[in-house]
């Protein structure tokens, strides 16, 4: 039993929406591309009068370095004004009403829509074409490493792939599960027609393709090889590419901390009636907890690349050896890049445990303890940062504080995984391809979590620092835990975007194949790593070949993996077959409206009245809607819902689902 509903009307409101939306025809898209062309056009206009200002108060040439800084803030300004930010901001500035993009049609993706169904797809589609081409990336390192010697890129070339393919991929890892179904899932589990602040959300989406576009356009100006972590005096010195790569990671960090900022503020103050903090879904909990760090230390890797951009365009030397060392930027840099790592994981703990309980039919082991867990690392991560510097010359007296906070932020780490083994265990589990995915990412972070042991130890970090050893055990952390959970999100929540389902078939083939190929392309890394072979160098002895070879191999499957995926989602969301509102059964907000939702999310008020995962618990009910006439008898309770009416209420589900 997953809801009531206090009218037959309403009862069937999902089929209702359904059959509507089936016989009206679809709306055509009316000049969808005109807000992107236009925000290009005014981008190209800014860049231009930018570089144009800039050398004419300075002198010098459209790519000096302060040129470029201040052409792509005029362009900056320039995209955002043209996509839509005219309408929706600027005329308010003049007294007059802000307008938005209210195409009902598919060109709705390419406008300023306030909808944060829209943003979230938004969100979803672009960061997956930026795993996609970061996933290219890996491609090529991984040809080049698949022999000693120089093969297809220079050692240089392979330094700047090496820093490319990092860098798109934590900001998949980073954005990806919140900015796409954090977005689309949380307002609607809390009971609110949209985000807290609609058009701020907007504008934090459109400051994502600048973010995009100026990374990808580092190589015009001789790219970046100072890797994702951009460590300084190296990212002081090297190409001018290094400063398109500082503005774009400056700019992606407003990103993170705007949409950080709706989903606190939305979570607060717009829960539905009766959904009380001991109520709401575990990946709602997820959200509010990643936002909350999110908003408190991204600035902090913003402030690192504004001290570095300072140094190289107005002669300052922050990181100079006579005064702060490289030393002063790592400890401002992983002071945000290590919570970091929890605002990519965090987010995926919360997609795994949702679709975890969903699949085993039972209710979420210990979720008072996984909230706690959730909020204990929210705190220890901003106080464990320095064991990345165990090797960079610190003071030795903080060696073993660093050492112990680590290894206690597993404690909560351990009770998250421990909750989705409760959870699993005796459970009338349902082996879809979500549940699949979530046994790969399973697997997938013990592995990241026990090598994680090794590099908090001191003696065994100084070992396997700067090795392959690393960078095994961060792809098993990150990409276990956030890119997997990505994929089972994907998979979980395609038929409530859509209405369409997914091809299993392909969808259980593509969840075993990427979780087999990818563990066959790290694990023998770990053995190099142990052995020695330095990471970032794209050259090698022969003793390293045969593991090397091996991994170059699976990688190369692992990326012939999402061609199928994307054929899947491609493919299915066009001609797939209807879900119907709720194809799992399952019992939070989200499932109990039409699949796609309504553009408000909900026809009638919700009225949340018990757990959202209490399954098999006889006469539990989670919500149900309000008809908001006035004089509607007063809403029920879980103890006022006969036995008659929710056993009604499921048949009528059931008979959607077949």
């Amino acid at each position: 039993m997953t809801m009531l509903e206090d009218s037959p009307a309403q009862s069937t409101g999902s089929t209702a929406q359904d059959s509507s939306t089936e016989t009206k025809p679809r709306p055509k898209a009316r000049r969808p591309f005109r807000w992107v062309l236009r925000g290009v056009v005014l981008a190209i206009i800014g860049w231009a009068t930018g570089v144009a200002l800039a050398i004419a108060i300075r002198g010098g040439s459209p790519t000096d370095e302060i040129v470029v800084i201040v052409a792509y803030v005029f362009a900056l300004i320039g995209w955002l004004a043209g996509v839509g930010g005219i309408e929706a901001f600027g005329r308010q500035w003049i007294g007059k009403k802000p307008q938005v993009n209210t195409d009902p049609s598919w060109g709705r993706y390419f406008g300023f829509s306030i909808d944060h169904k829209v943003i979230g797809i938004q969100y979803g589609v672009t960061l997956i074409a930026v795993l996609l081409i970061g996933g290219l990336a890996a491609m090529i390192m991984r040809i080049e490493l698949a022999s000693p010697g120089v093969g297809v890129v220079d050692l240089d070339d392979f330094n700047k792939i090496v820093s490319m393919h990092g860098i798109l991929m934590v900001a998949v890892a980073v954005a990806g599960v919140l900015g796409a179904f954090g977005n689309y899932v949380v307002p609607i589990q809390v009971g609110a027609q949209d985000m807290a602040f609609p058009r701020i959300n907007a504008l934090a989406f459109w400051l994502l393709p600048p973010v995009a576009v100026g990374l990808l356009g580092a190589p015009l100006l001789g790219s970046f090889n100072a890797g994702w972590t951009a460590y300084a005096p190296l990212s002081v010195v090297n190409e001018s590419g290094q400063i398109l790569f500082n503005m774009a990671i400056i700019t992606f960090g407003l990103v993170s901390i705007l949409g950080a900022i709706n989903i606190i503020v939305t979570v607060i103050t717009m829960r539905a009636k009766g959904l009380t903090w001991g109520r709401l879904p575990i990946f709602t909990w997820a959200a509010f907890s990643t936002s909350l760090l999110a908003f408190t230390v991204t600035q902090f890797f913003a402030g690192a690349l504004v001290l570095v951009t300072m140094d190289r365009v107005v002669g300052t030397s922050f990181f100079a050896p006579e005064v702060g060392t490289s030393l002063l930027y790592q400890h401002i840099f992983w002071f945000y890049s290590h919570p970091a790592v929890y605002i990519m994981v965090i987010p995926g703990f919360g997609v795994i445990l949702e679709l975890t309980t969903t699949f085993a039919r039972k209710p979420l082991f210990a979720y008072k303890a996984v909230v706690a867990a959730f909020l204990g690392i929210v705190g220890l991560s901003v106080v464990v940062w320095a064991h990345h510097m165990f090797t960079s010359g610190m003071a030795d007296f903080l060696h073993g504080p660093f050492m112990i906070l680590t290894e206690a932020i597993s404690i909560p780490t351990g009770i998250i995984f421990l909750s989705m083994i409760g959870t699993l265990w005796q459970g009338a589990l349902w082996f879809r391809t979500p549940l699949v995915m979530a046994f790969g990412w399973l697997f997938n972070f013990l592995i990241g979590g026990i090598t994680g042991i090794f590099l908090a130890d001191i003696a065994t970090d100084i070992h396997l620092h700067d090795t392959y050893f690393v960078v095994a055990h961060f792809h098993y952390t990150i990409v276990g835990g956030a890119i997997f959970a990505l994929l089972a999100a994907s998979f979980y929540w395609f038929p409530k975007i859509t209405g369409r389902m997914y091809n299993e078939k392909l969808g259980t083939l593509f969840a075993i194949w990427v979780t087999v190929a990818f563990n066959l392309t790290f694990i023998p890394l770990f053995w190099a790593g142990m052995n020695g072979m330095n990471r970032r160098i794209g050259d090698y002895p022969d003793a390293y070949a045969g593991a090397n070879r091996f991994a170059s191999f699976a990688a190369l499957i692992l990326g012939a993996s999402f061609l199928l995926f994307v054929w899947n989602m491609l493919y299915s969301a066009i001609r797939g077959p209807k879900a119907g509102p709720n194809p799992w059964n399952a019992r939070t907000l989200e499932w109990l409206i039409s699949s796609p939702p309504p553009t408000h999310n909900f026809v009638k008020e919700p009225v949340v009245v018990g757990a959202p995962y209490d399954y098999g618990v006889e006469g539990s009910v989670h919500a149900y809607f309000k008809d908001p006439d006035p004089a509607a008898p007063p809403e029920p309770t879980t103890e006022d819902v006969s036995a008659e009416v929710q056993d009604e209420a499921l048949a009528e589900s059931q008979e959607e689902v077949s």
